[in-house]
């Protein structure tokens, strides 16, 4: 195969060196080794995390959804397991003063219930916020998933807001048996995977890149912007999902309601 010379002065920054395809096929052979040993390690770690304790949690707590107050238990939806996201809330705040980080990973779970149910396990999404509020939220982002608040619940059922957590049912009994954050959240953050395929990577500080790569921004720089794109978290930024929804236009404020807009 061959190809046109690159013009040395229209290169990107910090692009990879060109070689033909026997040595790029070598290369990545080469780190395949390394990928799946990484992959078996992952796995062995999913081994441990099967064989953490449990602890019971009150599966008589009446939290609040869309139909009213239901017990806790109810989440399971008659599965034996629960895979839930406490999303952080903020009290009065319009739509785009609700937390970034909870709407990038809330966002890429939209659709999580239904490999989850077909392999016998329920999903939902908890909010410590009041019930009043979240339905407005809920249509405006476009959201399908059970959303349920457990405002003043949170110590009975084990749940801390930005967190992935797993329960498992025993017939009218329930049990806490993962929960994690931050980073821990990646597995279900899909486009994050897909960022670290590429040459680029995430573009934050923190990674590790070769001389000459673009310099990284702050950390999950991209999850709020502008109209235009940029990164920020200013009067004129939202998280980035809400600008595909109906009426996001920037507002003049972030603060409450009561606030002038």
């Amino acid at each position: 195969m061959t190809t046109a010379p690159i013009d040395p002065t229209l290169a990107l920054p910090g692009r990879p060196p060109v070689v033909d395809l026997a040595t790029w096929q070598a290369a990545r052979a080469e780190l395949l080794v390394r990928e799946k040993a990484h992959t078996r390690a992952g796995d062995a770690i999913a081994a441990a995390r099967r064989r953490l304790p449990m602890v019971e949690v009150d599966a008589t707590a009446e939290v609040v959804g869309a139909d009213g107050p239901i017990p806790f238990l109810d989440l399971f939806q008659g599965r034996d397991e629960l895979v839930v996201y406490h999303s952080m809330w903020h009290d009065g705040a319009p739509h785009q003063g609700q937390c970034e980080g909870c709407t990038f990973n809330v966002w890429q779970m939209k659709d999580a219930s239904v490999y989850l149910n077909a392999r016998g396990v329920s999903f939902g999404v908890l909010t410590s916020g009041r019930w009043e509020e979240v339905p407005p939220y809920l249509e405006f982002m476009g959201y399908t998933h059970p959303w349920y608040s457990v405002r003043g619940l949170e110590a009975s059922i084990a749940a801390d807001e930005g967190h992935i957590i797993c329960y498992l049912r025993d017939g009218d009994r329930a049990f806490l048996t993962y929960s994690t954050t931050a980073r821990g959240n990646e597995p279900a953050d899909g486009s994050v995977g897909l960022l670290d395929l590429t040459p680029y990577g995430r573009r934050e500080a923190w990674e590790e890149n070769p001389d000459g790569w673009p310099e990284g921004r702050d950390t999950c720089w991209y999850w709020r912007t502008d109209a235009e794109g940029r990164a920020g978290w200013d009067p004129t930024s939202r998280p980035v999902p809400q600008w595909t929804r109906p009426g996001a236009t920037p507002e003049k404020t972030l603060g409450r309601h009561d606030h002038d807009h």
